[in-house]
Formats: C-alpha cells, structure tokens, sequence
C-alpha cells in the first residue's frame, strides 16, 4: 500500500471497545462501515471491565429510581437529559448484549432470573455480571465475535494520526499503521470511540493503548472538551506489572487494607472503613502512601481464604497468582490508580460533537451522564446507549449530508478556532479565557513554549525485562513515584515515565494550585514531537498524551473548589460528600 492510499466510506468508527462495536454492528445494517483499531480487535478498557452493567430491568426497579442514583452520584455536575436517556433506554442496550449472546449471570439454571447485585451509591440491586467478574471480556467477545459474523470491515493495527478537516467539517482521518504506513478515509461520518487516557499516570488500571487518541485528536481538529479536570481513580490496583484492578468486592468479601507496617488505618478515616465510597478509601490509601514515600499499602485478604477467593473471584485470583502474589495466605500490595476519565469529547444527546461530521461515544465523550463522578457500572452502559444513538444520526446523515448540522443549531454548540478547546490552548493547555460557568483560575497561567523550538527525537523504547511486554502502567508499579520530575524543567525533552510520575504526583488524586501550576510549567516547557518524528505509534501517543496533560492540568486550574473526583487539598468541598458517594467498576 503506498503511504498516502485513500479509503472511502459511509461511516468511519475509530475504536473497538463497547461503544465501537456497537456503532459499527447497528450502522452495518444499512450503510458501510469501516472499523479502524490501533492493535487487536477486542483489546481496550472494555475487555478489562470486572465490574457489571447497571439497568432498571427487575419490575421492582424503575429507571426514575436509576436516574436518582446517577444523579446524587455526579456531585450535582450531570445532565439531567442525558441521565435520563441512560437509565430509559438502558434496558433495551442490555437486551440487545443479550441478544447478541452475552450470557449474564442467573440465579439458578438457564432460565432462572438474572442475578442482580447491588453496588455502591445504587438503592437496590441492579447490576448484571457475567462470569462473576469477567464482564466486560464477556461483552467483548460476544461483540468481536458478531462483527466478524457480519463481515465488517476491519482494519487493525491502525492508529488515529489526525482527523480530515475541510471547510469546518470532518471529513475522515489519516491512520498510521505499525509499519508507519499513512492512509487517508474519506467517510460521510466518523465516529470516535477511543476509549480514555489512563496512560497519562504512572499508575492505571487502563490498558496499554489508552492514550486518549480520539479525545486528543478531536482536540486539534477544534473540537470543545469539557470536564477534563474529572478522572476518576479506583483504591485498590495491584501494585504489580499491568496494575491490575481488584475489585472493591474483595474488601466486600472481607478484605482489609494495611499501611506498610501492618496498621489497619481506613477506620481512622472512616466509620465505614473499608467499605467507605470509593472515593474516600482512595483518598486515605493516597495520603499513606505519600507517608511511605510513595510505596503501596496492603490488601490482606487472608481471612477470606483462598478456596473462597478462587470461587468468587476467579479472574482476579488468576491474575493475582500470575504476578506472584499467594493472597489467601499474604498481603498484597496495591496503590489507588487512574481509572476512568468522567470528561472529553463534549457531545450532545445524539453523540453530535461541536465539529459537524463528527461523532462520539463511550469513554472519549462527555455526554453529561457522569458529572463530576461515575456511578458504579453505568460505563459499559452509557457506551452501548448512546453509541446506538449516535449511529441513527450517522445514518440519516450519510443519506442527507447532514451530520453534524445538530450541534450548530443546538444551545449549547461552542464556536471555537481550530486546534483548540472553548477557553484552552491546545499546544499548551494553557487557560485562556476564563469559562462562563467557572470562576477565573487563581493562579496565573503559565506562559506558552515558543513555537521555533525543536522538537526532541522519539523516546527510546522500554529496554530489559518489561521491554515487549503489554503493560497497564510503567515496568515496576510497586517502587515509589520520583515526587521530582525527571527532566529538567527548562529543558524541552522528556519521557513519558517522566510524564506520568509529573501527572501523578501534581495533577493526580490529590491536587493544590500550586502543584497544578508547577506541572503546567512543566509541561509547557516539554516540546511536542515534532511531524517529521511522528513514524511510530509510540510516537503518537507521546503527541496525544502531551496534549492531554497540558489541557487536563489547565481545565483542573479552571475550577478552584473540590468536587467529586477532583479533590483539591487547598480548596474547600464545594458540595455535601454525602453527594459525592460515586463506586465505579
């Protein structure tokens, strides 16, 4: 294929988790569909999802009752329009998986009822599992496995570079593949479904190819983002190669979390101790650590058992004892990761994004469901809504022309200059108007990097024993974070360790102002790859993390008071932390 090949198509679909394939199945009904993912089909945040999918389905629930939850759990930040289609027409989205062959746990044989769980924040059981704690693997390969029964077109191996801007309308993108071969699509609609950045810290229950690629590229191409300053971090992640996620159900089981020396200490910080939201546990294992220089705390789940741990937690054990961990008779240790990104791509109900002939869905886009903090497992759920939402306007458009002529018209469309988010630059991230509905950020933005600079080569790819290997975070996840960054904040080259300890240690779970603005300095000083070094995926996603950083630290300036998962240790709680009770899986 020559380097500039150039594909046509109705509809094109970057990603391949819950949202992409959704969209590509429902739209492959009537139009041509091309499915582009950067490494395998099936691999992204959706397969590595424990935790279930949320829906009014018993006849005692009612989706009033889920839109209540969600609500209180968003910190009173959610659309209350978009939560309400999510808990309406979540029901037929978790049909559909059925029908589909996701096979959801029951209570007793094949035509008993589905085993609804309870969660944290919800009011009552409503949570669907599948293979316990193996969901999402569950509902990706039940989706994977329908693409390739309908004969989709799908391209893997291919990164996003940039979407194809004309005349104010996206018209396509340029890929790269992992030779470094450049092809143009051309498509009536193009649909983002790339899932979140997790990437951007040292520590993350995200797969290695969350590096926020569509939120970043939709960013240059114009796009507004909101609430980039909301990422979510889950308490208890293996602190081991890959950072595993172990689920709050295991502290539900009985497990109990230990500093270094073996002192049970979440009681200190909370009546509910272990069992206290997520947020708060997350909070207190933070403040620990940096106690400890860093170093993880300890899950003893010995009392449990390891009989018991098998049963119930067969994924999890699997994982555990691969790293070499005996959890039924020691410890483990774990630290608090990134999560699960509550803003990005500002979308309409419909998925429209403020470019016309783009769309987005799934974790990339920020439809308002969310707020300020995610309800437990309404993830996988607002992905197969609205991705199914968003693909009926992709049809009519690709018949009419149209898409995108929504958000033009609708009330809350932002007009903003290419290469920039409402308010941001998108080279720095730097705040440059204060937003309408924020109060101007207190401390002065740092000044932007000169545009003549050199650009530093390629970082050098991971050498020794984790080179190679498919990682959630850096090589040794255990050892303590450099609370110092590991360039020279004068000095324009950096790595992405470098990136990610600088993203967690001041831009993390726990922030000030100060150490907001250090990291924006910082990050302003640090050049982007330059185009003539962009041959390599890995080379991409440094651009687009980059990006992401500058703009997530200038968004968490923009707002001063702490709410929901941005927590600010300078600032006061700007509403109730009853409000705030958000267990995400």
């Amino acid at each position: 294929m020559g380097a500039r090949n150039e594909v046509h198509t109705d509809l094109l679909v970057v990603g391949s988790g819950i949202a992409g394939l959704t969209a590509a199945l429902r739209a492959s009904r009537t139009a041509d569909v091309l499915l582009v993912t950067k490494t395998e089909l099936g691999e992204g945040s959706t397969r590595y999802a424990q935790g279930g999918i949320a829906g009014a389905l018993d006849p005692a629930d009612s989706a009033a009752a889920h839109a209540r939850d969600t609500l209180g759990a968003g910190a009173g930040l959610c659309d209350e329009a978009a939560v309400r289609v999510l808990c309406e027409e979540g029901p037929t989205a978790i049909r559909r998986l059925i029908d589909l062959g996701v096979a959801f746990d029951r209570t007793g044989g094949p035509d008993s009822s589905y085993a609804m769980c309870l969660e944290g924040a919800h009011s009552r059981p409503r949570i669907l599992h599948a293979g316990g704690d193996a969901t999402g693997r569950a509902i990706e390969n039940a989706l994977v496995a329908a693409v390739r029964e309908r004969g989709i077109a799908v391209r893997e191996q291919s990164a996003l570079v940039d979407l194809r801007v004309e005349d104010g309308r996206v018209v396509g993108a340029e890929l790269m593949t992992a030779d470094g071969t450049r092809c143009v699509v051309r498509a009536r609609a193009t649909l983002l479904a790339t899932g979140g950045a997790g990437q951007l810290f040292c520590h993350t229950t995200n797969p290695a190819v969350s590096t926020g690629d569509g939120i970043a590229a939709a960013a240059r191409a114009g796009a507004a983002l909101e609430d980039l300053e909301f990422y979510q971090f889950h308490p208890t992640a293996l602190a081991a190669p890959g950072s595993f996620l172990i689920s709050e159900a295991v502290r539900g089981e009985g497990a109990v979390v230990r500093d270094e020396q073996g002192r049970r200490f979440l009681p200190e910080h909370d009546p509910r101790a272990e069992l206290a939201p997520r947020d708060v546990v997350a909070r207190a294992i933070a403040r620990v650590m940096d106690a400890q220089e860093g170093r993880p705390v300890l899950l003893d789940a010995t009392g449990i058992g390891s009989i018991r741990l098998r049963e119930r937690f067969p994924t999890i054990d699997a994982a555990v004892r691969a790293a070499g961990f005996d959890w039924g008779r020691v410890p483990v240790p774990v630290t608090p990761a990134a999560h699960y990104w509550m803003g990005g791509i500002r979308t309409d109900l419909d998925g429209r994004t403020s470019l016309p002939g783009l769309l987005a869905a799934g974790e990339c886009a920020r439809t308002g469901v969310h707020g300020a903090n995610r309800l437990a497992s309404n993830s996988l759920l607002e992905a197969a809504v609205f991705a199914a939402r968003a693909v009926e306007v992709a049809l009519s458009g690709c018949g009419a022309g149209a898409v995108g002529a929504g958000p033009a018209e609708a009330p809350w469309a932002v007009s903003v200059p290419a290469g920039s988010a409402p308010g941001l630059s998108v080279l720095t991230g730097t705040a440059v108007t204060a937003r309408p509905d924020r109060p101007s950020p207190a401390e002065p933005s740092p000044a932007e990097p000169s545009p003549a600079e050199p650009s530093p080569a390629e970082p050098s790819p991971p050498t020794g024993p984790s080179a190679g290997v498919d990682r959630r975070a850096r090589a040794d996840p255990s050892a303590p974070v450099d609370r110092a960054a590991r360039a020279d904040p004068s000095a324009g080259a950096w790595s992405r360790a470098a990136l990610q300890d600088l993203m967690w240690s001041r831009a993390g779970l726990l922030r000030t102002g100060s150490q907001l603005a250090g990291a924006a300095a910082q990050l302003n000083a640090w050049r982007s790859p330059a185009p003539s070094v962009l041959t390599t995926v890995r080379a991409l996603e440094d651009r687009n993390l980059l990006d992401l950083a500058r703009l997530l630290t200038a968004h968490a300036l923009n707002r001063p008071a702490s709410v929901g998962a941005h927590h600010r240790l300078d600032a006061p709680i700007s509403v109730p932390d009853s409000a705030q009770e958000a267990l995400a899986c």
